[in-house]
């Protein structure tokens, strides 16, 4: 038997309830797919040593050569950084503040749907398995083939639960694995910019109207 009509049978037997199962599985698919590749875009981006140049480059107190090393970068360490040595209207630490929220707003997006899946996900299979229920205890009594509607309505309680349960499991795993990503990237943020306002204010460039 095809794959497809495997499918098409489980969720026909899965009941009414397997519908929108189905769609909140493929928005979790979707979900996934697209924070996979956002995050293997963004580990290709990661730049060590144009971070190490720009340091460098505050080191010796050349805040002019630190912006042309951070100008146009792909790594978002560098670029927080470069937003916050053009503090042109705020201090440099506000400055490095709203460029690291933008960076983490980008890499967070979609966590709270993911919660959301994880936890919506395995209440559908429970709607599932008390509908399915409710049907078999109705169609007790009610003709010769009550044993097969019975069955039928404890197979279509059960499919239901293993399908809420599996979308769950699928996402809670990778949702996890973003999260511990995101605390990453969020630490790396962090300890930069503390690195930028110490050196930055060995040289005063951390006040407003530094020295360009």
């Amino acid at each position: 038997m095809p794959i497809a009509n495997i499918v098409i049978e489980f969720i026909h037997k899965g009941g009414p309830i397997m519908y929108p199962i189905l769609v909140v599985s493929a928005f979790a698919l979707c979900v996934l797919v697209e924070r996979i590749f956002w995050w293997l875009r963004l580990a290709s981006k990661r730049d060590s040593k144009q971070l190490d140049r720009v340091y460098e480059a505050l080191e010796a107190g050349e805040l002019t050569q630190a912006i042309s090393q951070s100008n146009n970068a792909t790594d978002p360490v560098v670029r927080m950084i470069h937003h916050g040595l053009h503090h042109h209207h705020s201090s440099m630490q506000g400055a490095l503040e709203v460029a690291a929220g933008l960076e983490l707003r980008g890499a967070g997006r979609f966590l709270g749907a993911m919660d959301t899946i994880v936890t919506l996900a395995p209440l559908l299979g429970l709607l599932g398995t008390v509908t399915g229920i409710m049907g078999s205890f109705t169609s007790i009594g009610s003709s010769e083939l009550a044993v097969e509607k019975v069955t039928g309505g404890i197979g279509e309680a059960l499919i239901a639960t293993a399908a809420g349960l599996g979308i769950a499991i699928g996402t809670l795993v990778p949702m996890n694995y973003f999260h511990s990503r995101l605390a990453a990237l969020k630490f790396d943020l962090e300890a930069a910019a503390n690195n930028v306002l110490i050196l930055a204010a060995q040289h005063g460039f951390d006040k407003i109207g530094a020295k360009h």
